[in-house]
């Protein structure tokens, strides 16, 4: 009797299952909106990892096509020098080119009047020869004619003959063949005569004047 009455004060009565269920209830509602919260912290984590995946990926691309257009730049002004040093060095080219025709037909036309001077010397012979003559009239003035014309082409290329005579001797323009004593002081280191007639083309010297100093 005593044991019975022992086990049914040990089953909780309904009110007592009741109560309980209402705090279990209570500590269930209790803990929800911390579960809640805790979820929503973790979405907010997840949507920040992304953006800042995001953000690291676009910052990789953005200094990728940096690198890629200071590639770009630093090509197109190795581009652009070379050029400019290809166009510069034609130019010189050109220009070279322009020079060294200008020199070949300028020696070519040198060496041809050059050719001609032994010419000029034997009519200069001629005409001293005639002058010196009462005879053959004729013959002078078609020598002096011949003389005249071929001089007046020579001239017309730029020859000129150069003025030695009473000069003073010029080592630049004259050739000393032999000295003379001289008695006039004014005379002395001057061209007394001149053996072989000098020209000048364009200004420069294609042969000495040929002269005797006067000592």
């Amino acid at each position: 009797m005593s044991e019975n009455t022992q086990n049914s004060s040990e089953i909780p009565s309904e009110e007592q299952v009741a109560q309980n269920q209402e705090q279990v209830q209570e500590e269930v509602q209790e803990q929800a909106p911390e579960q809640k919260e805790t979820k929503k912290e973790k979405k907010g984590f997840l949507r920040r990892d992304a953006k800042k995946e995001k953000i690291e990926e676009l910052e990789k691309k953005v200094a990728e096509l940096e690198k890629k257009a200071a590639e770009y730049e630093n090509q197109i002004a190795k581009d652009k020098d070379d050029y400019i040093r290809l166009m510069a060095e034609f130019d010189n080219f050109r220009r070279r080119t322009a020079q060294e025709k200008l020199e070949i037909v300028s020696m070519a036309s040198t060496e041809t009047i050059k050719g001609l001077l032994p010419v000029l010397d034997d009519c200069e012979r001629a005409l001293a020869v005639l002058r010196q003559s009462n005879d053959n009239d004729a013959a002078k003035e078609g020598t002096e004619l011949i003389y005249n014309k071929l001089m007046g082409y020579l001239k017309s290329k730029g020859l000129a003959a150069i003025d030695a005579l009473g000069q003073p001797f010029d080592t630049d323009l004259h050739e000393a063949v032999a000295q003379f004593p001289v008695p006039e002081e004014e005379k002395k280191g001057k061209v007394f005569d001149v053996v072989q007639t000098g020209y000048t083309l364009n200004g420069k010297v294609i042969r000495f004047a040929k002269v005797v100093v006067g000592i």
